[in-house]
């Protein structure tokens, strides 16, 4: 569990501000279990100017610490990972008329997404039947010449290639 507090547990200690809190049992005094822990964070405590964010950790916190008061991304935050959060942060900042057409515009977006990605899904299909169809037909052809070659009489070749005899009679012409 992670706790992320707004309050300070110990005024008079400024620098420790990351807690990890395991249970003891009290009669061993052993932890009680090894994978359960309690991490709390005293935020009033964090006071890491950017100039000096060296860890992600450090970035992190700085972000939420400080992102209602940013005006704008701060050059340390620049990372792929905080995209989503400034993102969101925009939307946060957002009048109930604003945030009702982002709604209204994302919904519309999504449906022309699926809409066109429900075509190309079924365009490559009729391309992989159309691409099919056009192999077999080729094998009927080479099928017919071969059986040709080895002087099979027309009767015979439409009957084991899949081509009709008229169709036969031009490829022969």
């Amino acid at each position: 569990m992670v706790g992320i507090l707004n309050f300070s547990f110990d005024e008079t200690d400024n620098e420790y501000f990351h807690h990890e809190v395991k249970l003891v049992d009290l009669h061993t005094h052993k932890v009680f279990y090894d994978k359960l822990a309690f991490i709390y964070l005293e935020m009033p405590k964090f006071s890491k100017p950017e100039e000096e964010l060296e860890t992600m950790f450090d970035k992190w916190l700085f972000v939420l610490r400080n992102l209602s008061s940013l005006l704008e991304r701060p050059r340390a935050l620049q990372e792929r990972v905080f995209n989503r959060l400034f993102e969101a942060a925009e939307i946060a900042k957002f009048s109930r008329k604003e945030l009702s057409e982002y709604w209204e515009s994302l919904k519309n977006f999504r449906d022309w997404y699926s809409v066109m990605k429900t075509q190309l899904k079924k365009g490559r299909e009729e391309g992989r039947k159309a691409g099919l169809e056009k192999g077999r037909r080729e094998m009927q052809w080479m099928n017919a010449c071969k059986m040709k070659e080895d002087g099979m009489s027309i009767e015979m070749t439409a009957r084991y290639s899949g081509l009709s005899e008229d169709e036969l009679r031009e490829l022969f012409l």
